[in-house]
């Protein structure tokens, strides 16, 4: 078994695969030996953002053959897990605290194939809406400043452009705090 250190080029070529991110997810609350069945499973409910009991058998399949010959044996030659191949379990190893600091909601989001974020967290691209409609919104701010808007002086109108812009700001950089903080709460499309 490796307890080594990995370096940043192992660590990066581990984690480029979402399929072994998942799995180290999935393990980082499971204590002791777990079920690979359970873990490719539970893998393949996140890429169809479903439950493990609605998925099919053929989308079980398409997840726990890559995981059996590939991605679960490159962990264990890592030492990041302990796989048993012929008895299907597996178990998680200090090791693995190495790449919890690259498994943020962030880099889950930035996947193409990124499986349901079960905590409920918005990706980054989802946040393109509300700056959208900060935007918008500060130009009609703008153009009242532009045609001198009776009664609105300039100062006004600036204060408010900043304050769009702080508010959907802060609400960006708390979203992965409070998933009830998305801009679609804020600005419907």
């Amino acid at each position: 078994m490796n307890h080594q250190r990995l370096s940043d080029d192992k660590i990066f070529h581990l984690l480029q695969n979402e399929r072994r991110r998942a799995v180290i997810r999935y393990l980082r609350d499971e204590e002791g030996t777990v079920s690979m069945r359970d873990i490719a499973e539970q893998v393949a409910a996140w890429e169809h953002d479903t439950s493990v009991a609605a998925l099919d058998s053929d989308e079980r399949q398409r997840v726990y053959i890559p995981l059996y010959q590939n991605h679960l044996p490159k962990l264990d030659e890592e030492g990041v897990i302990e796989y048993n191949q012929s008895r299907g379990t597996v178990e998680r190893t200090p090791v693995a605290d190495q790449l919890e600091q690259y498994l943020t909601e962030d880099l889950e989001a930035s996947t193409s194939v990124a499986p349901s974020q079960p905590n409920g967290a918005v990706s980054a691209g989802d946040w393109t809406e509300g700056y959208i409609g900060a935007t918008a919104l500060s130009g009609v701010f703008f153009l009242g400043a532009v045609f001198n808007v009776p009664a609105v002086s300039d100062l006004l109108l600036a204060s408010l452009m900043l304050v769009t812009f702080a508010t959907v700001t802060f609400l960006h950089a708390t979203a992965d705090s409070d998933a009830s903080l998305s801009p679609t709460n804020f600005f419907p499309g």
